[in-house]
Parts: C-alpha cells; structure tokens; sequence
C-alpha cells in the first residue's frame, strides 16, 4: 500500500519558477489556503509580486538565485514552458518538486512530445523528423499538407509554417533552420473545432477532469473558450479518458492542459499538452467548485482533488493589449455576469494577455449581444461560439 504522504501545512512556503499570471493566480489561490509564496523572475516587479508573492530577481539559471528558492521553500513549482530544465532538475534534487523536471523536458520539445504521447499510445496526428529540405519533401509526398515546426519555441503559434504546396518547401525550410533547432513536420488536420481538457492528478494517483473547453484562436492566440464544449457526450467522455490516460502514463502531479483536435468523424487528436495551469482553464476561477489553480495546489500539496463540478456553462475571453484601451473605457457597460481578471503588466502591446473576462449564463446566447455592443472582441469569433 503507497503511504499517504502528509499535507503541506498552512503558513508553508511555496517557490515558483516563474511570475507571470499563472503564477498570479496560483498565488491568489494559495493564499486563501493559507499559503506563502516566493517567485523567482527576471522581471522586477512580476504579476506574482503585485499580489504578495516575495520576489528574487534573476535569471531562471542563476545558481545563487535557485539556491535560494529551494533554501525558502518547502515546495517548488513551474507555471510555463520558457524555465531551464536543467535548472529545473538541479532543483529537483534539493527540494521537493513535484512535477519534476522530465515532464517539462518532454513539453518543451515537440518531437519528444510528440514521441512520448504515441508510446502511451495516445492518438496523434503523424510526424517525422526533419533533417534537411529533401525529407520535407520526401513527407510531403506521404503526408500530403503539412505543417512545419521548430521543436522549441512554439508558444502561442510561434515557428510554425503551413506548407499545402511543394514549390513552398524552400523557402519554409530556410525560414524554420533559422532557428538553429530541430524541425517537426505533422501531417495538416482537417478539424471541426479545437477543444481542452484541464486533468489533474496527485501523489496518490488520484486523477480529476474539468469539463472539455471548446477554444477558438485568432492569429494563433486564444480568443474565447466556450464551457462546456458542444461535443456529444462519447466525445466528451474519449476526451476527458485521453487526458487521464495521459495524466497516468507520464504520472503527473499537479495539472496538465491537454489540446485536442475534433475530426469530422468525432475521433480526436492531441495536439499539445502543457503541464501547468492553462490558458483555457481560466474559466474554472469562477465556474467550477475548484479552480484549476486550487487544483493544482492541492495536488503538490498532498490534498485530495477538490470538486471540478461546472456551477454553470461559462465563456472566457482573453483580453489582449489591443482590448484593454477600449476594455477600460467600457467598464461601466460590461454584463452584469462579467468577472474581470487584469494582470497588472506595465507593457500593454498587441498580442500581449493582459487579462481575461469569465461569464456565466444558463443560456450563453443570450451574452452574445452585450459582448458585441462592447465592439472590443472579433464579432465573427463572438457569433461562432455564442449563437444557437
């Protein structure tokens, strides 16, 4: 029998890698629990210090500034990809943390992803390595469409190119090895909508699903999440299944978000996972029982999971530094079940997430006019999500 391990008491510190708003909001969330929190972060001033979060100010690598992390907590974690994993495992070793540093190592590379998810016989869509422009063309011939990417560095769509004609390899080569990394190409998905599933799992082998989130992108980034996702329910239940089983092949703790692709025939690809609180779970702060933040808590604290019951279906709407101008000059006009999430960034610029909007409704069409009064999100994306 796998002894129970003991809870992390209240007035503990936790130490995160990373201060940005996942951070923010892991922090906010600790603190009702009753938590300490301490974040090392490159940027003075980071969205975990404007909510209490002690700050050591360096770079992820810095040995001193590392040491002391561990030295101040008795808990580390990672809220993004962007982290050193070899600074990740030298903490490992002196601190207890929880996710380890090989999850992130498979998240942050695309071809180990990728490799990873097919041996847990997870279904992805088909890849190879890229080694020189010949073999693009040599998958092209196999795979068809293709969408070319650099292994790294591909948050938010970044190093990523679409190739649907043979006289664009070159040039999509030659862009992609700019990067001086590894190149990925997957066979292009034909998909009916794009959809997440928060899964979250403790020491105890303990797993939670939130409800599926049907996601919509814009230029890349996330836009809008619509909870719960329109999927039949032999869709909702394959999904949320993929994700415990990835959950339980890579034996995380704490919370992983899963992306997956709906194919016309209703089967389902993975597209990516990240191991952290994610983006499309945002909605869980104010919809669900248990946010994914809490969750994520109670897992590297040795808490039993807590109920991912939705209060009610929800829709949540990244604002970006193109929204907030008008956002803040519209505050009075937002709908009543409106709750408002800003992350205190100082540098507002496009595609930047300086925020989010959670709202709930038994009837989410009826949001669709408000939000379009507002004039601030893309009024097509609005109509796809939000219409009967």
């Amino acid at each position: 029998m796998i002894p129970v391990p003991e809870p992390l008491q209240p007035g503990s510190t936790i130490g995160l890698l990373g201060g940005g708003q996942l951070a923010q909001m892991l922090v906010l969330s600790g603190h009702a629990m009753g938590f300490r929190f301490i974040a090392l972060d490159p940027n003075p001033n980071c969205p975990a210090a404007l909510v209490g979060a002690e700050q050591i100010t360096a770079s992820y690598t810095d040995s001193e500034a590392l040491a002391k992390l561990a030295d101040s907590s008795q808990v580390v974690t990672y809220e993004f990809e962007n982290v050193d994993a070899e600074a990740v495992a030298w903490l490992e070793e002196r601190v207890d943390l929880p996710q380890g540093s090989e999850l992130l190592r498979i998240s942050q590379n695309r071809l180990r992803e990728k490799t990873c998810l097919e041996q847990l016989n997870i279904p992805v869509a088909h890849f190879q390595e890229i080694k020189n422009e010949n073999e693009v063309s040599q998958a092209f011939e196999v795979l068809g469409k293709l969408m070319m990417k650099t292994v790294t560095g591909g948050y938010d769509g970044r190093g990523q190119v679409l190739i649907s004609d043979k006289e664009q390899i070159p040039e999509a080569f030659s862009v992609l090895s700019k990067a001086k990394t590894e190149i990925i190409a997957e066979q292009f998905v034909q998909f009916e909508k794009e959809v997440s599933v928060i899964v979250a799992r403790n020491r105890l082998g303990e797993i939670s699903c939130f409800p599926p989130a049907e996601n919509l992108h814009k230029k890349n980034i996330l836009t809008i999440s619509r909870i719960p996702a329109r999927l039949v329910s032999k869709v909702t239940e394959q999904a949320q299944l993929i994700a415990k089983n990835i959950a339980e092949g890579l034996e995380l703790v704490g919370v992983l978000g899963v992306e997956m692709f709906v194919l016309p025939d209703g089967k389902l690809l993975v597209n990516e996972i990240a191991p952290w609180p994610h983006n499309s779970g945002h909605f869980t702060q104010n919809a669900c029982v248990t946010s994914q933040f809490e969750q994520h808590l109670r897992a590297i604290t040795n808490m039993p999971m807590g109920s991912t019951e939705l209060h009610k279906p929800a829709v949540m709407l990244n604002i970006l530094g193109e929204h907030l101008p008008l956002l803040l000059k519209k505050l009075k006009d937002l709908p009543p079940e409106a709750k408002l999430h800003l992350y205190g960034k100082h540098d507002c610029r496009p595609g930047r997430k300086m925020g989010h909007l959670n709202l709930m409704s038994d009837s989410l069409e009826t949001l669709l006019n408000p939000l379009q009064k507002l004039g601030i999100w893309d009024e097509a994306l609005l109509s796809r999500m939000l219409k009967f």
